[in-house]
Formats: C-alpha cells, sequence, structure tokens
C-alpha cells in the first residue's frame, strides 16, 4: 500500500516516487515517439504518411478519453466523501479561458471535417476520424478540467500519475502536431513573397502536402482551407493551457495541503479605467499595424520596407512603455514591506518557471537579430529598426518577469489588527459587544474571559469595562480622553490607507495596462506578421533553412510566453 508523500517514514516516500518517476518516463517516451513520427511526416520520410502520424494521435486521445470517463465514474460514486482541494489550481478565469479556446478549437475541428468531405475521394479515413474524435476529446477534457483541476488525488495514486501524465504529454503532441501544420503554412507563404519579389538568390521550394485531387465544391473548400489556419492560434494555445493545468494535477497526486482558506480575488473594473484606456489604444492600434502589414508585406520591395518599418516603430513604442510601466511597479514594491509567501504551490511554482523558460524563446531570436546587425555588410534603412526592437524585447521580458513572478509571490495584505478591532466593537457609554472568539485568540489572553474587561484599542488608548457602577466624573474624564486620541488614531490609519489604496491603484493599472499589451503582442506572430521571416537580413547572415529553423523552434514559446504573461497579469490585478 503507498504511503503520504509527507509520512514521516524515511521509505514511507519511496512508492510514491517511484510512481512518479516511472510515469514521467512513461511520457517522455511517449511524446519522443511522437514528435519523432510528427518530424519523419514533416521531412516527407520515406513510409510515413499524415495517416500514420494522425492514427497514433487518435490512438493517443481514445486511451486518455477512457480514462477521463473511469475517473469521472469513481468520482461520481464518491462524491459523498469530502476531498482536498488546491486552491490555488484551476482558477474561474482560467477555465474560462481554457473554455473559449475549446469552443475555438470546435469550430476548427468542424472545418477540417468540412474540408475532409470535400476532398474525401483522396484523403486517408484517419482525417475524417481525426477531427471527430479531437472534438469528443476537448468537449470532455474540458468538462473534466472544470469539476477535477483543484483535486488532490489520495487513492488509486500509481494508476491515476499514469493516466494524468498521459493527458499531459497527449496534450503536448496535439499542441505540437497544430504548431507544425501552422508554421509550415506560415513557411509556405513567406516562400511565396520571396518567389514574388524576385530572390534567385535562395533555393525556394513549397512544402506542399494539399490533397491530390478537385474539390467538390470550389467555394467551400476555399473557405474551409483558409479558414483552419486563422484558427489554429486559438487551438495551440487551448493544448498548452490544458496540459499545465493537466501538469499541476499531476503534481498535486498525494500532496499534503495546508488546511486554510483561500481569499477569493475577483476581478473589477473599478479602479483601473486608466490602464484598460491605454491598453484598448495599444490593443487597436497592434489590430491596424498587423492588417496593413499582411496586406502590404510581399506586393513589392517599396511596400515590404514600409510594413516592416511601420512595425518595427509601432512595436518599439509599445515596448518602451511597457518597460517603463513595469520599472514603475518594481519601484513601488521596494517602497512596500511585504513578506513573500514561500509556501509550497505547484501551480506558482509552474508559472514562474514558464515565464522564464518561454522567453527564452524571444531573447534567441532577438540575440540572433543583434548578431545578424553587427555581422552583415550591408544594412538597408529599416534594418537599423530591428536593433532597438530586439534589445527592447530582450528588456521588456527581464522587467516582466521579474514584476509577475514577484507579485504572485507576495503575500497578501492583511489589514491591520486595529482596524479589524474597530469593525466588530462598538463602545459606547458603560456598555461594549463582546469580542467573537477568533478575535479573542488574536489578542492572546490579554483580556481574562468572564473579567469584563475589554482588550484595549491603540496601544491603551481606548479602553471600555462592562462595569456600570461608580467614578462617573472619572468616565467622563477619561471618555473626553478617548474621543481625542480616537480622532489622532483615525486620521493616522486614514492617512495610512489612502497611500495604500493609491499604490493598489496604480498598480492595478499596470497590470491591466500590461495584461492588454501582451494580448496584443500576442496578435502579430499567431496570425502570421513576423519580420522574422520577412527582414531577410538574419537569412543572408545565418542561412534561409538554418535561420528558419531557429524561427520555427524558437517562435511558438515566444507566442505561448505572450499569452501565459497575460493569463499570469490577470490574476496579479485579481490579487492587488
Amino acid at each position: 500500500m503507498e504511503k503520504a508523500a509527507g509520512s514521516p517514514c524515511a521509505g514511507g516516500s519511496y512508492p510514491q516516487k517511484n510512481a512518479e518517476i516511472l510515469s514521467s518516463q512513461y511520457g517522455i517516451n511517449l511524446f519522443l515517439a511522437g514528435l519523432l513520427l510528427t518530424f519523419a511526416w514533416a521531412v516527407h520520410a520515406v513510409g510515413i504518411s499524415k495517416s500514420h502520424l494522425l492514427s497514433y494521435l487518435i490512438t493517443l486521445m481514445l486511451i486518455q478519453l477512457l480514462w477521463m470517463l473511469w475517473y469521472l465514474c469513481r468520482s461520481c460514486t464518491q462524491r459523498r466523501l469530502i476531498r482536498e482541494k488546491d486552491t490555488h489550481a484551476g482558477a474561474r478565469w482560467l477555465k474560462c479561458g481554457i473554455t473559449l479556446f475549446a469552443v475555438i478549437t470546435l469550430i476548427l475541428d468542424s472545418f477540417k471535417i468540412g474540408y475532409y468531405i470535400d476532398f474525401s475521394n483522396c484523403l486517408s479515413p484517419t482525417e475524417g476520424i481525426f477531427p471527430v474524435t479531437h472534438a469528443v476529446h476537448t468537449i470532455l477534457q474540458v468538462y473534466f478540467l472544470w469539476c477535477h483541476a483543484k483535486d488532490i488525488i489520495q487513492s488509486f495514486k500509481t494508476l491515476e500519475r499514469f493516466g494524468v501524465i498521459h493527458s499531459v504529454f497527449t496534450n503536448l503532441l496535439l499542441w505540437t502536431n497544430g504548431v507544425l501544420t501552422e508554421s509550415k503554412h506560415q513557411l509556405n507563404e513567406h516562400k511565396e513573397r520571396l518567389i514574388t519579389l524576385g530572390f534567385g538568390n535562395i533555393t525556394i521550394v513549397l512544402d506542399d502536402h494539399a490533397p491530390q485531387c478537385n474539390c467538390t465544391t470550389t467555394t467551400l473548400c476555399s473557405i474551409f482551407s483558409q479558414g483552419i489556419y486563422y484558427l489554429y492560434p486559438f487551438n495551440i494555445e487551448y493544448h498548452i493551457l490544458a496540459s499545465t493545468m493537466l501538469y499541476v494535477l499531476w503534481k498535486n497526486i498525494g500532496r499534503k495541503v495546508e488546511h486554510h482558506q483561500q481569499h477569493k480575488t475577483p476581478f473589477k473594473f473599478h479602479g483601473i479605467t486608466v490602464g484598460m484606456i491605454f491598453g484598448l489604444v495599444v490593443l487597436t492600434s497592434t489590430i491596424a499595424i498587423v492588417v496593413v502589414y499582411l496586406i502590404q508585406i510581399g506586393r513589392s520591395k517599396i511596400k515590404s520596407e514600409l510594413a516592416l518599418t511601420m512595425f518595427y516603430l509601432h512595436a518599439i513604442f509599445v515596448l518602451a512603455l511597457m518597460c517603463t510601466a513595469g520599472i514603475v511597479a518594481l519601484l513601488i514594491y521596494r517602497l512596500e514591506d511585504r513578506s513573500l509567501d514561500n509556501s509550497k504551490n505547484p501551480a506558482r511554482k509552474l508559472d514562474a518557471e514558464l515565464l522564464v523558460g518561454t522567453a527564452a524563446g524571444s531573447w534567441l531570436l532577438s540575440w540572433g537579430s543583434i548578431l545578424a546587425i553587427i555581422c552583415a555588410q550591408a544594412h538597408p534603412k529599416y534594418t537599423w529598426y530591428n536593433l532597438p526592437y530586439s534589445v527592447l524585447v530582450i528588456i521588456e521580458k527581464y522587467i516582466q518577469n521579474l514584476f509577475i513572478i514577484e507579485s504572485i509571490h507576495r503575500e497578501q495584505e492583511k489589514v491591520n489588527d486595529d482596524i479589524k478591532t474597530l469593525r466588530i466593537v462598538t463602545i459606547s457609554r458603560g456598555s461594549t459587544l463582546s469580542l467573537t472568539p477568533s478575535y479573542k485568540e488574536i489578542y492572546n489572553g490579554r483580556a481574562a474571559p468572564g473579567s469584563g474587561e475589554v482588550p484595549c484599542l491603540f496601544k491603551g488608548s481606548i479602553c471600555g469595562t462592562e462595569n456600570d457602577g461608580g467614578g462617573g466624573a472619572k468616565e467622563e474624564a477619561s471618555q473626553d480622553e478617548s474621543s481625542v486620541m480616537h480622532s489622532a488614531s483615525d486620521f493616522s490609519f486614514s492617512s495610512r490607507s489612502s497611500v495604500t489604496n493609491n499604490k493598489r491603484r496604480i498598480l492595478k493599472n499596470i497590470a491591466a495596462f500590461l495584461f492588454l499589451c501582451n494580448l496584443s503582442l500576442w496578435i502579430p506572430p499567431a496570425f502570421g506578421c513576423r519580420p522574422e521571416y520577412d527582414n531577410g537580413l538574419e537569412e543572408i547572415v545565418f542561412g534561409f533553412e538554418p535561420w528558419i529553423i531557429v524561427v520555427n523552434l524558437a517562435m511558438p514559446f515566444s507566442i505561448f510566453y505572450r499569452m501565459h504573461s497575460a493569463a499570469s497579469l490577470f490574476e496579479v490585478n485579481c490579487k492587488t
């Protein structure tokens, strides 16, 4: 029988630790096999077709479906039992976000089904089975995460570890498949633009996986084929979010948690008007820039250079604002004396690791651009804007990561005990409402039970007794003195409270502004606005194929960083 992870016995954690190691190795091997199969299909390896890859993914999804159904049935039969929950995992806003991405993913699956029907004469049956299986998998998985993302599993722990880790790596493989498909589409569009612009010194071969037959209804085929690639960014975000939530569930298996109630932190628009306005201006202007960029790029050399210049200038301005906002927030933190929460929290730990890990994708691209600018022999005018842009990308992520990680580790502000007591104690002439038991404990027995004494407020400034007899003149003098001290103390608390509220308001506006800015910076690369492809300087210095490989490896992490930062900043705004 397995023992709990927190067992004091030296050997008590061995079964659970072994199960953790075995399940993680199973998941890694599952992922590596799928990764090599995906790579083999991408490079047109002999004997490997898309149907082999899809068959593998379908098998993984069906196994996960069986496990989730088993878990849901078992949970239903044990619904009367009290289950431990991780209050930090599976926040409601995160569930709402993954539900939104899942709905768009279902639309993507319906487009794929329509695409298969139109090309059914020359497509493998697996291309029709895959979107149907994926749609069922998406619906059940979202329901599972809504109901059980906070669970701390304490029974069947070994079996559950394998089931959860299987789900984690199934979602990672589906994410990889989406990233590869979308990257191949973006690369083909880039190659077509290079052909249009007449680049003859680069060997350009389109990587075409199009069906070798005619479509039954041309108009619908065009809608499906074009619409699929505009929906892929949401599908990619859905699977990476699902894998992170499932990973937290896996880390929580067998965990012992402290039984304390987490404060609910609802999102409120009140007090963040300035941050929202500036953020919405950035978001609107970014969408306009992306539209113009996609229209102009590749039409001619002059239009392409103007589009790149416009993109760089806009990005430099936005990144400079984000750096400034982040520095202001960190300065406010330096003025406050608040301790950090170092308690064990898998969700928070994963958030911090993902922020730093995925930022490496952008840093790799930025350092590649800086090196290309330094080493290139010829520098067209627009490429010089790439230098401050790349430097600012590096600096902005440094500052933003520090702000977010410190924010999610800071303990929530506690109300002063004197203020808490004032809210529940009413002092009047000779009568005082008794303290509740929880607040008696605050004073650690300073007022003896049944003695008739009430704890003094403001360090002895205000005292009350339950004895109503004698000393009338003394009582009146005491009340006069108490009222003076009461006013002075009220003024002191009011002043401190006003300063604290102003700091909180500034921090909430900064978090709201950075949240919308990160959403804005997620849009360009997710929807095909990628100057790393179109700049041309890096391809000349590093070579076309090496630089394309670097971009295709780093870009998915860069895109995910922006969405994950936006999610983390939303949490920061709620907690501030």
